[in-house]
């Protein structure tokens, strides 16, 4: 387990990412993140693969075109 702080930067909360969450994350500065919350609660940070990217904007798409039936069902 790697801790790290949340600390105050302007009006946001901001969690560094050390060196070595960085290299295990296979990502860098500039890069986008992913945070995925799980079912019991916990959060996963994931480095953006283009597959999920892809999986997330068709997932729009189809709840855009059935937002209506979506909502009767939840």
């Amino acid at each position: 387990m790697i801790e790290t702080r949340i600390r105050k930067v302007g009006n946001s909360a901001v969690m560094t990412l050390t060196t070595e969450m960085l290299t295990l994350l296979d990502a860098k500065e500039g890069d986008s993140l992913f945070v995925v919350r799980g079912d019991d609660g916990s959060l996963r940070i994931m480095a953006q693969d283009p597959a999920i990217a892809e999986a997330l904007a068709a997932a729009e798409i189809v709840m855009d075109e059935n937002r209506d039936t979506l909502q009767a069902l939840a």
